[in-house]
């Protein structure tokens, strides 16, 4: 399980009380500003579905709502958000699904490697039923889920040799988030799982502290990580959601009529962050190449699903019982 508690960032008080200061006042009115942080960085394409959630709730709410972007970790590590969000310091945060799995222990399964086929597969399971159902989990926690956003299909780096096989990833040292199912998968693989904040991951790498990590492929191009790794494998192991969330007493403080343009932009921006991801993908990897990361394109992924998705998945049933991966499994799109 996840500890959710954490020391308070240093300078969010601060950061927050510049941000109030910084909303004009129009005479007796003055719009409600609502404070949204993330880890990645600006030029992400998760930041960049965040300006473009803010820009749609400022136009949909004739500028009553604004929503103030704090990108790059300014006001603490994913731990830390999910924390304040909790307590109402931060108003919405968007961070990966592993960082609620402690909240809510069934979107464990949602991290689990080779669950789902591909992206049509993920959507189907996260905008329908069963994603409304995870997200409504939330609520039993100072939360409002809002919409889920994506993180994406995870692909391995290191800086010790390509990884073409299962076999080649045992004995790496290799950060992944805190999540249960990603430290279950890699320890069956023969590698040392390291979990860390994103925060510190950089810096972790540039000092050989450990030696590779999993991430989408424009996370690894934003981030930078090619300028401290030199091979990429394109193992697409698993996928990460990102749950949208906001803090649940203040999203009932607001009108109806305001919750309703969160909520509708939030799964508006969902759909362009998804967009703006699958556009950028070929020229991610173009770059990447450029910058001289290696990259096995057709890894044998099927030596890893063998020896990681029966046991790690047969763990979590014993947890969570069988339904729950059974639907996301039946929720395939009959064509793939």
């Amino acid at each position: 399980m996840i500890n959710q508690n954490s020391t308070s960032h240093p300078f969010l008080a601060r950061l927050l009380a510049a941000a109030v200061l910084l909303v004009p006042m129009a005479g007796a009115h003055a719009a409600t500003t609502l404070n949204f942080a993330h880890t990645q960085p600006a030029a992400d394409v998760q930041n960049i579905a965040a300006e473009h959630f803010a820009k749609l709730v400022d136009e949909r709410s004739n500028g009553d709502l604004k929503i103030r972007v704090f990108p790059s970790g300014q006001l603490g590590s994913d731990t830390a958000l999910v924390s304040s969000v909790r307590g109402g310091q931060i108003d919405i945060v968007l961070t990966g699904n592993p960082y609620y799995t402690g909240l809510v222990g069934e979107l464990n399964v949602l991290d689990l490697p080779f669950l789902f086929d591909n992206y049509a597969h993920a959507y189907a399971v996260l905008d329908g039923e069963i994603g409304k159902s995870l997200l409504a989990k939330l609520g039993e926690h100072d939360l409002k889920g809002l919409a889920f956003w994506e993180i994406g299909f995870r692909n391995l780096t290191n800086s010790r040799h390509p990884v073409k096989t299962a076999a080649d990833i045992k004995g790496l040292k290799l950060r992944t988030t805190p999540n249960p199912a990603h430290i279950a998968a890699f320890e069956a693989l023969g590698a040392n799982p390291t979990p860390m904040p994103f925060t510190e991951l950089f810096t972790a790498l540039e000092t050989r502290t450990v030696d590779g990590q999993e991430n989408p492929i424009s996370l690894i191009r934003s981030a930078k990580f090619y300028e401290v790794q030199k091979y990429l494998s394109l193992t697409a192991h698993a996928y990460t959601a990102a749950p949208l969330v906001m803090n649940k007493a203040k999203f009932e403080s607001l009108s109806p009529e305001q919750q309703q343009i969160l909520v509708k932009a939030a799964i508006d921006s969902a759909q362009f962050e998804r967009q703006e991801a699958a556009k950028s993908l070929s020229g991610d990897l173009e770059f990447l190449k450029q910058q001289g990361m290696q990259i096995v394109e057709e890894p044998d992924r099927a030596s890893m699903r063998d020896i990681v998705e029966g046991p790690v998945q047969a763990t979590f049933e014993e947890k969570y019982g069988p339904e729950l991966i059974e639907a996301i499994k039946a929720a395939r799109p009959e064509t793939q």
